[in-house]
């Protein structure tokens, strides 16, 4: 996602190889890793699968990164110390929302250094306005302009909402909203309570975690995924040494899926990076709001890794409710990567934002705009919706991203403050 990660497809019903292969080819990285020419492509198959992974007959999956364009990510400490830190300058709210009782939840280690909920969630983030870095068919905008257009809002639910331009025909991209938080950390713990997020042919929602110059402080996508997708998948990317040790979920520690290779770096991996995709069904797109959306969190502890955990409406750990969170009691993660000597957490992630995107199209979205296969998309886009191209289908077809957007209830970052994180 930061500095223009382009993460290019194979798809699974593609006529075609070659021809797929030579329209990604002609994507070029505006700023990823020079010296590595084999990066134009950034070519990541990933196995199809609902739950179970069928050997011989999975298709093939292709997943990209939203590259970063802006929003000026402040340095913090080396993320080396034992003590919390990472804590920098940065706007942080007050939610207006309370927690339910705390009397049956045990205090937690784990204090908030930022929260984002109710009338002033969108205080603390900064609001992207360049180009879309992975070709995607949208302007992202201002706050002003996108509140003026109705794509910002806080509803009378108390939640923040980011919606994309719904007026019937545009002649190229639609207007769409991409922040970033000013408060920046190294180590942590983000958790995200949504009720919504967009869905629908056309669309790469995306919330996600970086920091400075790319790959080389680390970059952990939390929730993504295009199109119909029900079932998200959570990413690591890194600079040059840095791989997870199996490819077997149960020898990992996760309820996921290794979707990727193993070999995190970008530089080596043609910016595959490390992919998990969650078993669940309701965890992403039309699934998760069908279940009245949940919680998301990111662990990241140097001394231990990175691990992601979803939690959908009615399983919500009551210790997240309470504003205690103790991970250390969740259940198994949906992704982890460990601090081992295959992947040093301290020196790979460093001073990461908290970032939300929605782009259409683009080299994930309109690469698999044909292909089928992965849960959620059993008909293509391109069947669903007649047209030839994602393209094409935008910039017609207004009407159809009414669910293309995020309803957020809260984002809360944490940090330990027990001498032993």
């Amino acid at each position: 996602m930061h500095t223009f990660m382009l993460l290019t497809l194979a798809l699974t019903l593609s006529p075609s190889p070659a021809v797929a292969r030579n329209v990604f080819l002609s994507h070029a990285h505006k700023v990823a890793i020079k010296h590595s020419s084999s990066l134009a492509r950034d070519l990541r198959v990933a196995f199809g699968g609902v739950l179970v992974a069928q050997p011989g007959s999975a298709p093939t999956q292709n997943v990209y990164c939203v590259s970063s364009g802006g929003g000026g990510v402040i340095s913090g400490d080396d993320g080396n110390s034992s003590s919390p830190s990472g804590t920098s300058t940065g706007t942080s709210t007050t939610s207006s929302a309370r927690p339910a009782s705390t009397s049956s939840v045990p205090s937690s280690p784990w204090k908030p250094i930022a929260t984002y909920s109710g009338s002033t969630f969108f205080s603390g983030w900064s609001f992207y306005t360049g180009a879309d870095p992975t070709n995607g068919n949208v302007q992202y905008v201002d706050q002003g302009t996108a509140q003026n257009a109705g794509l910002l809002e806080i509803n009378q639910a108390g939640n923040a909402v980011m919606r994309v331009e719904t007026t019937p025909t545009v002649q190229n991209n639609r207007m769409s909203v991409r922040i970033t938080t000013d408060q920046t950390f190294t180590q942590g713990l983000v958790i995200m309570d949504a009720v919504h997020m967009p869905t629908g042919c056309g669309t790469w929602p995306a919330f996600w975690t970086n920091g400075p110059n790319w790959p080389n402080n680390g970059e952990i996508d939390i929730v993504e995924g295009v199109n119909n997708y029900t079932s998200n998948q959570a990413t690591i990317h890194t600079g040059v040494g840095c791989s997870i040790t199996s490819s077997n979920s149960a020898a990992l520690g996760i309820s996921g899926t290794v979707v990727g290779g193993t070999d995190c770096s970008a530089a080596q991996s043609n910016n595959e990076g490390c992919g998990m995709r969650s078993p669940s069904v309701t965890s992403f797109g039309s699934g998760f709001n069908s279940v009245g959306g949940g919680v998301y969190a990111m662990y990241w502890e140097n001394n231990v890794g990175i691990k992601v955990w979803f939690f959908q409406r009615g399983s919500i750990p009551a210790d997240i409710t309470a504003g205690a969170p103790q991970p250390q009691n969740w259940t198994t993660p949906m992704a982890f990567w460990s601090n081992s000597s295959a992947c040093n957490i301290s020196t790979m992630f460093q001073d990461h934002s908290a970032i939300f995107d929605t782009t259409l199209c683009g080299d994930w979205a309109a690469g698999v705009w044909g292909g089928t296969g992965v849960p959620g998309q059993s008909v293509s886009c391109q069947q669903q919706t007649g047209f030839a191209t994602c393209a094409q289908f935008v910039q017609a077809s207004g009407a159809s991203f009414s669910e293309a957007y995020w309803e957020v209830s809260s984002v809360k970052i944490y940090q330990d403050t027990s001498s032993s994180s």
